[in-house]
Formats: structure tokens, sequence, C-alpha cells
């Protein structure tokens, strides 16, 4: 126990410090390549900062905790919004590019919506199923076929944004030094996040509390550490692309990469008693954050916004707990 709470302590720099030479190093690649910052959140960040979910839900399916795993990509999902979107808000509002607003966010969108009818099965299939509510190896390849697609588009994007850089914004770095920002910090984010999880995870184990509260509070509020450090790091550089970005294409690999990936390992039983309320916060946060993008100023997502995130995520947390 000594052991985990002190990686648990050691986990905060290395999580903050990571996210600090992640997005130089990003930053950095997108000035030489004459890239838009959006295409480097939805990329190199993202699978950067989704790494700590899928190590955890690799480990998870491996192991057979199935609640865990599932919980952990939902709770995450949440956390992307309403936490990390609205503690960025809070530090300088985030103007939205066209693109994300209108594919990014809905993309994000309809991967909760899809997970919710390939998870119910008994529910959709009005025949029932053998097995159940399960993600199937089958839902898997479904998960991953539209992570393909996604990552089509995004490189499609590279193209598309060649000429958006704005130089003055980004610190240009030689190739190499870049890399090793990128690594180092990837390396940070991953550890840092593992090792906040696992001190989590065992005091929460300590206190015999359910493998799927757990999932959804502690393992994935760690694991979203990442997505908030980097997110947070980016607003405070007025580098809306990147906290944005980030948090876009982080939910969009929760549930297409990782979830496909996990499922594929081992199908996943999918209990809907606990699932579905969670799956529908998801929607709701999805929902909200597309409709603030047009009340007040259009395409920005404004500090008092961002403040009722926030307590939207206080609240459902306290629910969760009580």
């Amino acid at each position: 126990m000594l052991l985990e709470g002190i990686l648990f302590l050691v986990g905060f720099p290395a999580l903050i410090k990571g996210a600090d030479l992640l997005v130089d190093g990003a930053s950095s690649i997108a000035k030489r390549l004459k890239v838009s910052d959006i295409v480097i959140g939805l990329t190199i960040v993202s699978f950067g900062t989704s790494a700590p979910e899928l190590i955890v839900n690799v480990l998870a399916s491996l192991e057979g905790a199935t609640d865990l795993a599932i919980s952990n990509v939902l709770g995450s999902n949440v956390a992307n919004i309403l936490l990390i979107l609205g503690a960025a808000a809070l530090i300088t509002p985030l103007t939205v590019k066209s693109n994300t607003v209108w594919k990014e966010i809905p993309l994000g969108l309809l991967a909760v919506v899809l997970l919710f009818f390939l998870g119910n099965d008994v529910l959709v299939d009005v025949n029932g199923n053998a097995l159940g509510d399960v993600i199937s190896r089958a839902d898997g390849l479904v998960f991953l076929s539209f992570f393909i697609v996604f990552m089509y588009y995004t490189f499609g994007l590279v193209k598309a944004n060649k000429e958006k850089v704005k130089d003055e914004d980004i610190v240009k770095m030689s190739w190499r030094r870049s890399m090793i920002y990128i690594l180092i910090g990837s390396v940070g984010l991953a550890l840092g996040g593992n090792w906040i999880v696992g001190g989590a995870t065992a005091l929460a184990d300590y206190f015999n509390w359910p493998e799927a509260l757990v999932g959804v509070t502690i393992v994935a509020i760690g694991t979203s550490l990442p997505e908030l450090a980097t997110s947070v790091v980016a607003a405070m550089k007025n580098n809306a692309d990147i906290a944005i970005g980030n948090v876009a294409g982080s939910n969009i690999f929760n549930v297409f990469w990782i979830l496909g990936v996990s499922s594929m390992i081992s199908p996943l039983p999918y209990d809907p008693v606990t699932n579905n309320v969670n799956v529908m916060v998801a929607i709701l946060a999805a929902l909200l954050l597309f409709l603030f993008l047009f009340l007040g100023k259009r395409h920005v997502l404004e500090r008092w916004q961002g403040g009722l995130f926030l307590g939207l995520y206080l609240g459902y947390m306290i629910y969760l707990v009580v």
C-alpha cells in the first residue's frame, strides 16, 4: 500500500510534465510540416493521452475485469467533456473550428450512441441474444472499422490544412528534439496515469468499492488526467486547437480504438443497469457541447459554459457515489 501511495504522488508531476513536452513537440512538428494544430491534436496528442485508457482496458480484458473496461471508457468520455473542457474553458474561452463542430464532435456522439445499441443486444434484438448483452468481437470489428474511417478523414485534413499554421504561435525545434519531446512526454503521460490509477485503485479496493464504480470514477478520472493536463497546458498557451482536438480525438479513440481492441482480445459482457446510465450521461455531455457552441458567441466555448460543465460533472460524481 505504501508503494502505491508513493507512485500515486509521483504520478502527478510525471503527468503534467509529460503533457507539457508532448504539446511542445507536437506543435513543433505541426510547424515544420505546415500541418494545422487540430490535426496534430487529433492524432499524435490523442494517441499519447489515450495510452493510459488503452493500457488499463487491455489489462482489464486479459484479466476478465470487463466492468472496469467499459466503465473506464464511458467515464473518460464524460470527464473529457465536462471536466477537461470545463477546466480549459475557465482558463480561456475556446474557439472551435468548423470541422470540429460539424464532424469530430458529432462523430464522438455517434460513437457512444453506437456503443449503446451494440451493447444492449437483448433490448435491441427482439429475438434476444443467447449470449446476453455483450460487446462481441464482431462489435469490436465494427468499432475498429469506424476508427479506420476516422483516421482516413484525419489524414485528409493534413492535405487540406497545410497552409493554416500560424508561425508565431509555435516554437520551432529540430526534428530530433521534437521527437524526443513527444517520446518522453508520451512515456510520462502513460506512466504517470497508470501510477495514479494504480494507487487510486488500491485505495478503492481497501474500502471495498464495486469494480464498476471504481472504473467510472477513480480509474476514469485517473486515465483522463493526461487529457486534462494536456488541454489545460494548451489553453494556458492559448492553443485552443490542441485543447479541443485532444478531447474530440480522445473521445473517438476511446470507443472506436480502445473498446475495439479490448473486445477483440476478449468479448466484454455489458451490464445495462450500470452502463446505460453512464452512456446516457456521455450522450448528454456530447449534445450539450454541440449546443453550447451555438449559444452566445458562435463556435466558442465560453467561461460560463466551462463553469457549468464542471458543476454538472461534480453533480454526476456525487450521484454515482451516493
